[in-house]
C-alpha cells in the first residue's frame, strides 16, 4: 500500500543516490515490538559491498527517509536495522486509499491459468476427516490463486473403478440381499462403505481359516477365495460384462448421489471432474511413444520401464508384460488430457505425503518425454490427519465420517451458543444456519490454521471455542462488527468519503498496519501454496481489532471526526476480515 510502497522506492533512491547502488528489490519487516516504529530496513547484506558499518548505512538512510520520503516522521538504528515511525497523516491517507476500495487485497488478473486437481474420492467409502483436509485445502487454494489474479479451473479425479471398488461390488453381490440406501436408511455412499467393511472382514477371516490349515499369511492373502473373485470380478468389469457393468453403474450412482450432498453440505464444487474409467487407457498410448522415443524400454518378460536413477529414483514399470495397465500408467494420459483441455500454466495435485514419490515419477517422466507443460507441475503434499486414538483406516471402519463430523460439530454449536443465550429471536431456519457456519468455520479453519506440509492432530472441542486462534473466535469479531454498522446506520451514518486527519492511538496505527498488509498475505500464500498464512492473517486482524474494542471508544466517542474515523475502521476490519475466511471457504454470521 502507500506508506510501504513508499518507503520502499525511497530507498531505492537513497542507496543510488548516496552509495551508487541499484536495488530492484527491497524486503521490509515489521519492527519488533522491543523497539519504536513500524517498519524496519535490515542494512546487514549491504556492509560487504559498501565496506561502511550497518548502523552508518542505517542513519544515513534513515536521514534520507525523513527528509525526502513524506511519510517518515523518526527513524532508529541498532545495529543493522533501521526502525521507521510513520507521520499520522500518512496512516489516515494510507487507510482511505483501502477502506474505500471494494477489491483491496485482491490481485488484478496476471494472464495466467492454473489447475487444482483435489479430492480425488473413491467410489467404495464415504468421505472422512481425512477427504475434509483435502477437500478444503484444495477449494482454499483455488480461492487463494484467484485473488492472486489467476483464472483457475478446479478438477476432481474420482478413483471410480479397480480392485478396492470390486470389493465393495462382491460384497454386495454376496452379502447384500437387494439393499438399497433407501431401504437401508444410508446415503448411497454409507451404504457402499458398509460393504468395503464387510468385504475385509470376511477376507480377513478366511486368511486366518487358511493359516490355521497350513498355508504363511502372504499364500493366504493372494489364495483366499474372496480376493480371486473380486480379481476375477475386475476383469469381467474390463471385459465390459453386461451384469458386472450393471452392479458397478447402481452401485456408484448411490455414491455420487450421497458425495452430491456432502460436497454441497462443506461447501465444494468443481469446474471439472475426471473418471478414471474413462481415463486409465489413455497412458498406453503415451507407453508407446516413449518406447518409440527410447525414453521406456523393455524387460524380457515384456513389461515397460522407464530408468530414473539420473533424477535420483528408480527404474519404474509403466505397464505390465500382459500390457495391462499400472497407477502411473494412467496418470500419464489423465496428464495429458487435463493439459489438452485447459492448457493451464501450472497444475497443482492436492494430494497427501504418501503420494510423495509417485508425483516425483510422473513429473520426471513428463519432462523426459518433453510435455512442455511439465515445468508447471506441483504437488501440494499434506500431512495426514490423526485423532487422539491414533490412525483412521477405512477399511476397518475406524474413520472420522465427514458428515457425522460436520453434524456433531453442528450439534457442539448450537450448544455452545445456547450456553450466551444470545439467540432467543432467532428463527428455527436462522438459528440452523448459523449452527452450520460456526460448525464449517470451526472444522475448515482447524485444519487449515496448519501448515499443509505439517501432520496434524484434530481436536473438535477445541476447534469450536470462541476464543483463542478458532474459526468462531474470528467469526464472533466480524459479528461484532456487523453490530456496530447496524447502530452506525441507525444513527444516520454513511460510509462514502475518506476520513479526516485525525490523532491516533498506538492501537489504530496497529489496526492500520495490520490491514495494509492483507495483499502481501494473498501474494504469499499463493507462493507457498499454504492457507495457513491467510487464516494467521484473520487471528491477528481480529486480535489487533478486539484490542483496540478494548482500549478506544467507536460509537461513543464525542469527537465527530474521529467517531467517523473509527467506524469506517471498523467496517474496513470487517470486510477484510469476511474476505480472508472466505478464501478459506469460510462464511460469516450477521448475527450470533
Amino acid at each position: 500500500m502507500h506508506i510501504e510502497s513508499t518507503i520502499k522506492s525511497t530507498l531505492q533512491a537513497a542507496l543510488k543516490e548516496i552509495y551508487g547502488v541499484e536495488e530492484p528489490t527491497i524486503a521490509l519487516q515489521p519492527t519488533k515490538k522491543d523497539f519504536e516504529g513500524f517498519y524496519t530496513f535490515v542494512t546487514f547484506p549491504y556492509t560487504k559491498t559498501l565496506r561502511k558499518a550497518p548502523a552508518e548505512i542505517g542513519n544515513a538512510l534513515g536521514q534520507y527517509l525523513q527528509e525526502k520520503a513524506g511519510v517518515v516522521s523518526q527513524y532508529n538504528v541498532v545495529q543493522g536495522f533501521l526502525n521507521l515511525s510513520i507521520e499520522e497523516s500518512a496512516w489516515v491517507n494510507t487507510f482511505n486509499d483501502l477502506a474505500l476500495d471494494p477489491k483491496f487485497g485482491f490481485w488484478p488478473a496476471n494472464g495466467q491459468s492454473v489447475m487444482v486437481e483435489f479430492s480425488s474420492p473413491n467410489t467404495n467409502k464415504p468421505l472422512h476427516l481425512g477427504h475434509l483436509r483435502n477437500n478444503f485445502l484444495g477449494d482454499s487454494i483455488a480461492k487463494i490463486l484467484k485473488a492472486n489474479g489467476y483464472d483457475v479451473t478446479m478438477a476432481c479425479l474420482v478413483n471410480d473403478r479397480g480392485i478396492h471398488i470390486c470389493k465393495s461390488m462382491l460384497a454386495y453381490a454376496k452379502f447384500g440381499n437387494g439393499e438399497t440406501p433407501e431401504s437401508a436408511a444410508l446415503k448411497g455412499d454409507h451404504l457402499i462403505g458398509k460393504y468395503y467393511v464387510i468385504f475385509d472382514k470376511a477376507y480377513k477371516a478366511e486368511i486366518e481359516e487358511l493359516v490355521a490349515d497350513g498355508m504363511t499369511k502372504e499364500e493366504a492373502e493372494k489364495k483366499a477365495p474372496l480376493i480371486l473373485e473380486a480379481q476375477e470380478l475386475l476383469r469381467k468389469w474390463e471385459q465390459e460384462d453386461a451384469d458386472t457393468v450393471a452392479l458397478w453403474q447402481k452401485m456408484n450412482g448411490w455414491v455420487y448421489e450421497g458425495f452430491g450432498a456432502t460436497y454441497q453440505k462443506i461447501g465444494v464444487h468443481f469446474d471439472k471432474i475426471y473418471y478414471e474409467s474413462n481415463t486409465y487407457l489413455l497412458g498406453k498410448d503415451i507407453v508407446e511413444e516413449g518406447l518409440n522415443n527410447g525414453v521406456f524400454f523393455k524387460k524380457p518378460d515384456n513389461s515397460v520401464w522407464i530408468d530414473l536413477t539420473a533424477e535420483g529414483l528408480d527404474e519404474k514399470l509403466v505397464l505390465r508384460g500382459d500390457g495391462t495397465s499400472v497407477y502411473i500408467t494412467q496418470d500419464l494420459g489423465t496428464t495429458d488430457l487435463k493439459f489438452e483441455d485447459f492448457h493451464s500454466n501450472k497444475s497443482i495435485w492436492v494430494v497427501g505425503n504418501e503420494q510423495d514419490y509417485h508425483f516425483q515419477v510422473l513429473f520426471a517422466i513428463m519432462k523426459r518425454l518433453g510435455r512442455s507443460y511439465a515445468d508447471g507441475c506441483y504437488h501440494l503434499s499434506y500431512g495426514m490427519v490423526d485423532l487422539p486414538s491414533g490412525k483412521m483406516k477405512s477399511r476397518e471402519g475406524t474413520v472420522v465420517d465427514a458428515d457425522q463430523l460436520i453434524a456433531d460439530m453442528e450439534a457442539t454449536a448450537e450448544a455452545r451458543t445456547r450456553e450466551l443465550g444470545k439467540i432467543e429471536d432467532f428463527s428455527g431456519e436462522e438459528a440452523k444456519n448459523l449452527y452450520h457456519k460456526l460448525a464449517l468455520g470451526a472444522v475448515k479453519y482447524f485444519l487449515l490454521k496448519v501448515d499443509p506440509k505439517k501432520r496434524m492432530l484434530f481436536n473438535p472441542e477445541e476447534s469450536i471455542d470462541f476464543q483463542g486462534n478458532t474459526g468462531p473466535f474470528i467469526q464472533y469479531t466480524y459479528v461484532r462488527i456487523r453490530s456496530v454498522m447496524r447502530k452506525a446506520e441507525q444513527m444516520g451514518i454513511v460510509l462514502t468519503t475518506p476520513a479526516q486527519n485525525v490523532p491516533l492511538t498506538e492501537i489504530e496505527k496497529e489496526v492500520i498496519f495490520c490491514l495494509t498488509d492483507f495483499p502481501d498475505r494473498i501474494a504469499n500464500a499463493a507462493r507457498d501454496y499454504s492457507p495457513a498464512l491467510i487464516a494467521q492473517y484473520a487471528f491477528d486482524l481480529a486480535k489487533v481489532y478486539n484490542q483496540l474494542w478494548a482500549e478506544v471508544s467507536v460509537l461513543n466517542e464525542p469527537d465527530e471526526a474521529l467517531r467517523y474515523f473509527r467506524i469506517l475502521l471498523s467496517k474496513a476490519v470487517g470486510d477484510t476480515l469476511q474476505k480472508a475466511l472466505g478464501l478459506l471457504g469460510i462464511g460469516v454470521p450477521e448475527r450470533m
